[in-house]
């Protein structure tokens, strides 16, 4: 059993921001490999799917960003789960719009969602799927710009990076993170501030 967790916050106004494009991931894989309907669960929504022969959970905390580890430990501990079975899809303000990178482990790099589950967890060992959205423009106040909506000339690259993301999401499931890091991860990008 995989555990595939998409970051975001509940409600109709952050639908579609850069902070929900985890959402936006489970959403496709929902469509594409989903074979129940949502439940909630563990604070959060749950879809279970197939990839394959093998199992996945996709788990949408409904705790709000900042808490998102209230909803993964519980479904971690009920699943029985190691660290490495979990992969955690969330933004990235560090990459580019579009551009998606594969990590075994690392501190949070500034995701408040992804330093949650960290501390709920007790260990920096999670895989995570970072989705690019691009940095703030400098009068913008961080937190303002990932709860912004995408502009119409980004619409298209974020619709890229759902679709493959998605298929990504997939390899990881049945080939494994290092499989993913040297098939997704673009060589000319490498000087993330995360290791």
């Amino acid at each position: 059993m995989k555990l595939i967790v998409g970051l975001g916050n509940p409600g109709k106004k952050y639908q579609d921001t850069r902070h929900n494009v985890g959402w936006q991931i489970l959403a496709e894989l929902a469509r594409r490999h989903g074979s129940s309907k949502p439940k909630a669960r563990f604070e959060g929504e749950v879809i279970e799917t197939q990839f394959g022969t093998e199992k996945g959970l996709l788990l949408c905390p409904m705790t709000y960003m900042n808490a998102s580890g209230r909803s993964v430990r519980p479904a971690s501990d009920f699943y029985k789960l190691s660290p490495r079975d979990i992969l955690v899809i969330c933004d990235d303000i560090s990459l580019p719009v579009g551009m998606m990178r594969f990590r075994p482990q690392g501190s949070s790099g500034g995701q408040n969602g992804l330093k949650d589950i960290i501390n709920k967890l007790g260990t920096q060992e999670i895989p995570r799927l970072r989705i690019g959205v691009g940095q703030p423009p400098p009068q913008w106040d961080t937190a303002d710009y990932v709860l912004s909506k995408f502009t119409k000339a980004e619409l298209p690259d974020i619709k890229q990076v759902v679709d493959s993301g998605s298929g990504a999401v997939a390899d990881w499931v049945q080939q494994g993170i290092e499989f993913c890091m040297n098939q997704y991860n673009r060589k000319q990008n490498t000087n993330s501030h995360e290791t």
